[in-house]
């Protein structure tokens, strides 16, 4: 068995399994440095037997990473796709362990738990990769954190992938791996995460991803939201009467408001006026919708509170009620 692999210069390494093809590496290219990096690694590069493909196009503007993943996937060949982003690192047993995962699910995105480098950065958020439980990998999609088996640990099927994408191209500011992942979703593929650390993961403020406006992430979160969970719901209650909960509620079409039923928190305050009003709808009379205890409430509930930032004493509420995530909760926040 060989690998050919495709690398897109400053976003991702595509790898695909196949009987017939030497390693090789189609680039990218994007207007930096980087060809002249790989001129001069072409030559010993091909000399190890690795075939070296270089590629770009004519715009005078960067075509955004969606343009960068799908070129490199058509340079490549063979029957599986493996991406990294050209900042990371992976381990040596990635592909192997990856690929055996794929051959069983072969309509799932395989992730893998991850290290962080430096080590101190996104700890919450990278407890949450590594931590989330099988069933949570398809509760918890609806998070700020976003795809719950991260993008620069994918290693999906060729054929899935021709399935579901190819990658948004609408450039700088587009969540294109987010749209796949729902996309994905949508079309009934599984999650499936490698309970090994693969991946050498690296934090820096300059990354692609900060690119994307939490306001364009937060609008196609409350569509999906809307589109695969609200409908199974005749009512619901929203947790989290301050801030990000009245946010939720007035980002909800008309029709999903209505399913709105209480607002929960354990704010005294906030429970003691007794109801949120939301003074810019054109209904009228204005809605007011009640504030209650959490103890009180009634679910389903959508979850607007922050996991992992109370020292436990909001996981601990939680679990006293003695509900089961994506049945009778899912968290939003």
């Amino acid at each position: 068995m060989t690998l050919n692999c495709g690398w897109t210069s400053a976003w991702g390494l595509f790898c695909s399994r196949t009987s017939k093809a030497p390693w090789s590496f189609p680039f990218l290219m994007m207007p930096d440095k980087s060809m002249t990096i790989i001129e001069k690694w072409k030559e010993k590069l091909e000399g190890s037997g690795i075939l070296v493909v270089i590629g770009g196009h004519d715009s005078p503007s960067p075509r955004g990473v969606g343009y960068s993943k799908n070129q490199a996937i058509a340079q490549s060949s063979g029957s599986y796709l493996c991406f990294l982003d050209s900042d990371d690192v992976m381990m040596p047993q990635r592909v192997r362990l990856q690929h055996a995962a794929a051959v069983r699910h072969p309509t799932s995105i395989i992730g893998c738990q991850v290290r962080r480098e430096p080590p101190n950065s996104t700890e919450r958020y990278t407890r949450w990769i590594n931590q989330l439980a099988p069933d949570q990998l398809l509760t918890q999609v609806f998070t700020s954190n976003g795809p719950t088996v991260i993008m620069p640990t994918w290693f999906c099927s060729r054929a899935w992938f021709s399935h579901v994408g190819p990658f948004d191209e609408g450039g700088r500011g587009v969540p294109e791996d987010l749209l796949f992942f729902h996309e994905h979703l949508r079309k009934g593929g599984g999650l499936v995460r490698v309970d090994q650390s693969l991946l050498l993961y690296r934090y820096h403020p300059g990354a692609a991803t900060h690119s994307v406006l939490e306001t364009t992430i937060w609008t196609h979160r409350v569509r999906f939201l809307e589109e695969w969970a609200l409908p199974h719901w005749a009512t619901f209650t929203i947790w989290n009467a301050g801030r990000q909960g009245r946010r939720l509620y007035r980002s909800l079409t008309a029709g999903s408001r209505c399913k709105v039923v209480a607002f929960c928190d354990v704010d005294e305050n906030k429970i003691k006026k007794g109801f949120y009003c939301y003074e810019d709808s054109q209904e009228r009379p204005k809605p007011r919708v009640p504030v209650l205890h959490f103890r009180a409430a009634q679910p389903p509930f959508v979850i607007c509170v922050k996991l992992d930032l109370t020292g436990g004493a909001f996981e601990d509420n939680l679990r006293s009620l003695h509900l089961q995530e994506g049945r009778d909760f899912l968290h939003f926040s």
